[in-house]
């Protein structure tokens, strides 16, 4: 491992409690930024809890003041030095953060943003790309790149998936925040809770989440993203499959049979 390496997994952090991992953005002096080193690090994370049939679910969380501030506009700048004026570089970075924000839905496991401070940007769009998403009060939300001549094309692809239309492009052209308790009118987040209890209402939707069997969870989220994206013949042939195969595993018998006699079930995954 290069020490360059090394450095980008130092950005994110994770710590597993029982079967949920959370991980932290861990540059809080940038905002926890998404430069090229967060990238690599949260991407380098999802790979091993893809792989990891012990985690059930994850947290993604931010250290410091705020959640995540977007784009590292810094490295960004830095860029333009280069003979192309940066274009090669620009086209791989937002080609990497697409590749992220895709791997996300993507995961066996779903991710609940815990989120507090700023989600802006490309941190916006990350609550976004959140299966679930609880934010502490006095959260702000803002994809604000067209305050600065940027228009947030990318975060926007997540963002017009979460938020109704009009509201999403509003955001998109005027750069304003919206506070916690508009982003959940809107459906950006699912609940917002006192500060300080931030992170135990997240962990309480976790341990839920995890309570469930996870065989069945992993194979309803890859059936939930992928129904929206048939019509609606495709979505009920996809959605009969994935119950024909949930419905042959063996923890699910033991689930049908354990509610029929009233007891506990005693699954094996």
């Amino acid at each position: 491992m290069t020490a360059n390496t090394a450095a980008a997994q130092d950005y994110v952090l994770r710590e597993d409690e029982e079967a949920i991992a959370c991980l932290t953005l861990s540059r809080p002096g940038a905002l926890n930024a998404l430069s090229d080193g967060m990238l690599a690090a949260l991407r380098g994370k999802l790979n091993d809890i893809a792989n990891d049939p012990s985690v059930r679910v994850v947290v993604l969380r931010g250290a410091g003041k705020a959640f995540c501030a977007g784009h590292d506009l810094k490295e960004m700048t830095a860029a333009r030095d280069a003979p192309d004026g940066g274009a090669a570089y620009f086209a791989d970075l937002f080609d990497r953060c697409g590749q992220l924000m895709q791997a996300i839905p993507r995961l066996p496991q779903p991710v609940i943003a815990e989120v507090h401070g700023i989600a802006t940007a490309a941190g916006c769009q990350l609550v976004a790309t959140c299966d679930m998403a609880v934010a502490a009060e006095g959260t702000r939300f803002g994809v604000n790149g067209v305050n600065i001549g940027l228009f947030c094309s990318t975060p926007m692809v997540a963002l017009s998936r979460n938020v109704p239309r009009k509201q999403a492009f509003e955001m998109l052209t005027t750069g304003a925040f919206i506070p916690a308790e508009r982003a959940a009118e809107i459906g950006l987040v699912n609940r917002v809770v006192a500060a300080e209890a931030l992170h135990e209402e997240t962990m309480a939707l976790a341990r839920v989440v995890a309570s469930k069997l996870g065989r069945a969870v992993r194979i309803g989220k890859g059936a939930f993203y992928d129904q929206l994206e048939r019509d609606l013949q495709g979505a009920y042939a996809l959605t009969r499959d994935a119950m024909v195969e949930n419905m042959l595993d063996r923890d699910t018998a033991e689930g049908i049979q354990a509610f029929i006699e009233k007891r506990p079930p005693s699954w094996n995954q």
